[in-house]
C-alpha cells in the first residue's frame, strides 16, 4: 500500500475531524497537519471533537487517540524483549516487524516493516548516526507503537480511519515516530501550541502547518488517552530499585561506534591550580533518575566526554531509570533524554546521550603510572550539592570483583557516583563510584585504563 499525504487543507479541528481519506489503487489520503499556537476557541474545540469522537468509536465508525506527552522510551525491564524484536526484524529484511502486540505475521506486520525501514532511513541519513543508534532508535519507535496502537492491531483493517493527535512534538525522535503513524495509514494532528519542530524536521515536507495564533502554555482536556484495552494490553512495566544493574541485553553490552573525533589537548601541559580546576565542573553533569512515573527515584553525576551530547557515568546511576534528567552548571535548562547508548555492569559504566554540544573534559592518556599520594581533585553532586569539589590524594590501587579501581581520599558522598577524579592537569584519571558509609574518605574510582576502551568512539 502507498500513502498519499494531504490531498486536501485541512484548517481546523473540525474539518480534521471530519475528513477522511480514500483507498484508490492501492492508494491511501492521510492527513499529517501541525496546528501551531493557540486560538480562542482551540480547547473548546478539542473539547468537542473528544466528545464526538468518543461517540463515533462507540459505533464502530472510527478509532480515535489522544495524548499529552509520549512516553520517555522503552523501560530497562522491556529492552531485552524489543531487542530480540528488533533482531527479528533486521532477520526478515526489514519486511515485517513484530512486537509484543503485532504477534501474527500479516498485512499489517508487513506495512508495519516497511515504515519502520522508511523512518530509518530519514533517521539515518547523517552519517554520525551509528548501527546501535539506529537500534535503539527503532526500539524507541516499536515501544511507542505498542503504547499508542495496542487496542487498534484487534480491530485494524486497511480501510479502517484511524485519527491520532499528539501535543507539542518538537524532538526529532518523536517527529519521526509521527511520520511513522502516516506511514501505517493513521490520520495525525500535531497541537503544536507551545513550540514547533526545527527547520531540518519541517523540511522533510510530510506536514502541513496551519497558524492558529501566538505560542502559549494552555491546559487541554484531559484526554484519558490510554482507554481500557489499551492499558491491558500495552507493555506492562515493573519498578526497579535505583541501585540496580540494568538486564544485559543479548549478546555483547549495546555500543556505538563513531568516527573519532580530536581528543580535547592542551598545548601547553601543565599543572592547574586548585581555583583553576574547579573551573572544569562546567563539564561535570547533574543526573536525575526517574520512574515510568516520572518520578525522580535517585540522583547521581556525570562527565562530559563527547560534543556531540556524550556523559559517562556509573552503570548503577543509570540501572532502573525510564528517562534521565541532566543539569549543566549555570543553565536553566534540564536536558531529559532516555538514550542509554551503552552500559556495562561489571565495569560500572554507562553513556548517556542530550541534545545538545558539550564540552568535554581530557581523559588521562597514562603517559605516566599514577603513584600514591599523588594529589587529586573530585568533582560530583553529592546529596544533590551541584558540583561540589574537594580535593584529596590516592591511597591506593584496589582489585575489586576483577576490576582495578583507584582509591582516594577526597570526600565524596550519595550523588558523587559517576563524577570525575582529576589529576592536577585536569585530566579524568577516574569516575568516582563508590565509597565505605562506616570509613572516613575511603572512597573508589574505576581508572582511566578501563574507561578509555569502553568510550572509545564517543570522543
Amino acid at each position: 500500500m502507498r500513502f498519499r499525504h494531504n490531498a486536501m487543507n485541512v484548517t481546523s479541528v473540525s474539518a480534521f475531524e471530519g475528513i477522511r481519506g480514500g483507498i484508490n489503487q492501492n492508494c491511501k489520503d492521510v492527513y499529517f497537519v501541525r496546528f501551531l499556537g493557540v486560538s480562542d476557541t482551540l480547547v473548546s474545540d478539542v473539547g468537542q471533537m473528544d466528545k464526538r469522537m468518543a461517540e463515533r468509536m462507540h459505533e464502530g465508525r472510527i478509532i480515535y487517540r489522544r495524548i499529552l506527552k509520549l512516553p520517555q522510551g522503552c523501560p530497562p525491564e522491556e529492552i531485552p524483549d524489543y531487542e530480540s524484536f528488533y533482531r527479528a526484524w533486521t532477520a526478515h529484511k526489514q519486511d515485517f516487524a513484530l512486537t509484543k502486540v503485532l504477534s501474527d505475521y500479516s498485512e499489517y506486520a508487513a506495512l508495519f516493516g516497511s515504515g519502520l525501514k522508511k523512518i530509518l532511513e530519514i533517521y539515518s541519513v547523517k552519517k554520525t548516526v551509528s548501527a546501535s543508534m539506529e537500534k535503539n532508535f527503532i526500539i524507541k519507535m516499536m515501544y511507542w507503537h505498542d503504547f499508542l496502537l495496542a487496542d487498534v492491531m484487534k480491530r485494524w483493517e486497511p480501510k479502517q480511519s484511524v485519527k491520532l493527535v499528539l501535543s507539542n512534538i518538537t524532538k526529532k525522535q518523536e517527529y519521526l515516530f509521527a511520520c511513522l503513524l502516516t506511514f501505517l495509514g493513521y490520520d495525525v494532528l500535531l497541537l503544536q501550541s507551545e513550540a514547533d519542530i526545527s527547520k531540518e524536521e519541517e523540511d522533510l515536507n510530510f506536514s502541513r502547518k496551519v497558524i492558529l495564533g501566538n505560542f502559549s502554555k494552555i491546559n487541554l482536556p484531559d484526554p484519558q488517552a490510554q482507554p481500557a484495552a489499551a492499558r491491558a494490553s500495552k507493555p506492562a512495566g515493573r519498578a526497579v530499585s535505583a541501585k540496580k544493574t540494568p538486564p544485559e541485553p543479548a549478546g555483547q553490552p549495546v555500543s556505538i561506534v563513531r568516527p573519532a573525533s580530536a581528543a580535547q589537548k592542551s598545548s601547553a601541559r601543565q599543572e592547574k591550580s586548585f581555583e583553576q580546576l574547579a573551573l572544569l565542573a562546567s563539564s561535570v553533569v547533574m543526573i536525575g533518575i526517574h520512574d515510568k512515573k516520572g518520578d525522580m527515584i535517585g540522583t547521581g553525576s556525570g562527565i562530559m566526554i563527547g560534543k556531540d551530547g556524550y556523559i559517562l557515568t556509573n552503570s548503577h546511576v543509570a540501572s532502573g531509570g525510564c528517562f534521565y534528567s541532566i543539569r549543566i552548571e549555570e543553565e536553566e535548562t534540564v536536558y531529559s533524554t532516555d538514550e542509554l547508548i551503552k552500559y556495562h555492569s561489571v565495569l560500572d559504566l554507562a553513556v548517556l546521550r542530550i541534545e545538545r554540544r558539550l564540552n568535554p573534559l581530557p581523559i588521562y592518556s597514562g603517559s605516566s603510572r599514577l603513584v600514591r599520594g599523588q594529589k587529586v581533585v573530585a568533582i560530583g553532586s553529592p546529596l544533590g550539592l551541584f558540583n561540589s569539589v574537594s580535593d584529596g590524594i590516592i591511597s591506593g590501587f584496589r582489585k575489586i570483583d576483577g576490576v582495578d579501581m583507584i582509591q582516594f581520599t577526597a570526600p565524596t558522598s550519595h550523588g558523587s557516583s559517576g563524577g570525575a577524579l582529576l589529576n592536577m592537569y585536569g585530566e579524568v584519571i577516574g569516575i568516582s563510584t563508590a565509597g565505605f558509609d562506616n570509613a572516613q574518605n575511603i572512597n573508589l574510582a574505576v581508572g582511566y585504563e578501563s574507561i578509555h576502551p569502553f568510550i572509545k568512539g564517543f570522543t
